[in-house]
């Protein structure tokens, strides 16, 4: 192949290559760690390419946007209703309340204009914020302060809880993205933009000519957010686009660094740093993970040695498309009558009131494959205090067939890498910069032996290891 036929198709095997989610061995991540700081001797930011998946993910996050141009309704930052009456980062009470048993009850009402499908959308978005989190949205009794979700002039909210109705605006014709409902609901909750974070310089290059005057107010950085001590999340439903507000077609507004290629924004749902966030500023002891790569692996924390007493753990599993299979490699629990005691059980979607896939299993018989009906699958593990065993572990891919011959499974999709594959992965990476956040472990089925932690190279992750 002559020099020039090589320039031609080197970007396509390039992004064929870096196109699969990317896992790195790193150190676990804890508040007080210390995050390796990387620079460059040349200091050039040069826009990410546009892929497929930046494209959709563009297309979705300038959604809002494109609603809102049209909106009477005086925004900051693109969605976010301005409160003159105080700093929106100083607020002392712009956190909603957290009863007695650690729940924090959101009250709303919706739109008597809302279709069914519509009122689903919604439900559904906020089924993964009550699985994940302590919060839970409640229809309106009488409370005083609650959230009126209503089909306005576009996509947007107030920036935490304001006193007595406030709206979040969920417009019919352009929002009912589950992605969109979740971002938000999350700046009611608190929670403003990603790349609005005070230490965001350290993390993104906001390439200002690119940005027309009129709408760089709409990347103001606020020198005293409240970072939570979380890392910066790329992957955040919260982060804009590469191309948000670009005055100049095919140039990046918003420019990771050191690594131009790192992939950021997306709307797809909450990543596990927002989860993370949530919990810290509402104070969760919960035990959650987000399973978003197209196959993966998932264990009770300290498996095959014993499991702890009194875990409550979820692992959401949410793939890009297609159907999700489940398949357990080991399972040993304490076994108890109606398995009241410990127990593994599948949910049919995202939160504890989809349909059961699989009821409560326990004892040391592997439990026979369970097939989801979409791309969400929800798996829930408990135990109490009398007693525990080895655990269980699991593996699941996406885009497997329902079809089945003589009652098994006939064909299974994977979506993982070739081994050549990998190795081009593995010699790209010893030349970059990886960042890794979260204590939980991740492995893919290749790769089962060894542990990894969550990166910042994109919005995928393959398995996660929960303790309490």
């Amino acid at each position: 192949m002559d020099l020039k036929m090589f320039l031609v198709f080197a970007p396509f095997l390039l992004h064929a290559i870096l196109g699969f989610p990317i896992q790195v061995r790193a150190a676990p991540y804890n508040n007080n760690a210390s995050f390796l700081q990387v620079t460059t001797q040349e200091d050039i930011y040069e826009s990410p390419s546009l892929t497929e998946t930046d494209s959709e993910d563009e297309v979705i996050f300038n959604r809002i946007l494109k609603v809102n141009k049209d909106s009477s309704q005086y925004l900051q930052e693109g969605d976010i209703v301005p409160q003159r009456s105080r700093s929106a980062i100083s607020c002392r009470h712009c956190n909603w309340p957290q009863s007695n048993d650690g729940i924090v009850r959101v009250p709303y009402v919706l739109d008597p204009t809302y279709e069914e499908s519509h009122i689903k959308g919604i439900h559904d978005a906020m089924a993964e914020f009550e699985t994940l989190t302590c919060i839970n949205f409640v229809k309106r009794k009488t409370e005083r302060d609650y959230l009126i979700i209503k089909s306005a002039d576009g996509c947007w909210s107030n920036y935490g809880k304001v006193g007595g109705g406030q709206t979040v605006s969920v417009m019919k014709g352009g929002c009912m993205w589950k992605g969109i409902i979740q971002h938000e609901l999350d700046h009611a909750l608190g929670f403003l933009h990603e790349h609005s974070r005070s230490d965001r310089d350290k993390h993104v290059k906001i390439m200002w000519e690119y940005i027309s005057p009129a709408d760089r107010p709409d990347f103001k950085k606020f020198e005293n957010s409240n970072n939570l001590g979380l890392p910066y999340d790329y992957s955040s439903v919260m982060h804009y686009g590469p191309y948000t507000f670009s005055n100049t077609t095919g140039k990046a507004t918003i420019v990771p660094i050191p690594d131009g290629s790192v992939h950021i924004g997306q709307r797809q749902g909450l990543s596990n740093l927002d989860v993370a966030k949530i919990n810290k500023l509402y104070n969760c002891s919960r035990c959650s993970s987000i399973l978003d790569a197209a196959s993966g692996s998932l264990r009770s924390a300290n498996h095959p040695r014993n499991y702890s007493d009194n875990t409550n753990c979820v692992w959401l599993i949410r793939t890009q498309s297609g159907k999700i299979s489940l398949h357990f490699q080991a399972f040993e629990l304490q076994r108890t009558r109606g398995c009241q005691g410990d127990y593994v059980k599948v949910y049919d979607g995202s939160s504890k009131s989809s349909a059961v896939l699989m009821d409560k299993t326990c004892g040391s018989k592997i439990p026979s494959d369970v097939v989801a009906s979409s791309n969400l699958m929800l798996v829930e593990f408990v135990t109490d205090g009398a007693g525990s065993a080895a655990g269980f572990q699991a593996t699941f891919t996406s885009g497997r067939s329902e079809n089945k011959e003589n009652g098994k499974e006939k064909q299974s999709v994977s979506n993982q890498p070739s081994s050549s594959q990998r190795k081009n992965i593995e010699e790209l990476l010893s030349t970059r910069a990886i960042t890794s956040y979260l204590a939980f472990g991740i492995t893919d089925q290749s790769h089962a032996d060894t542990i990894y932690s969550f990166r910042q190279m994109g919005p995928h992750s393959g398995q996660v290891v929960l303790a309490r």
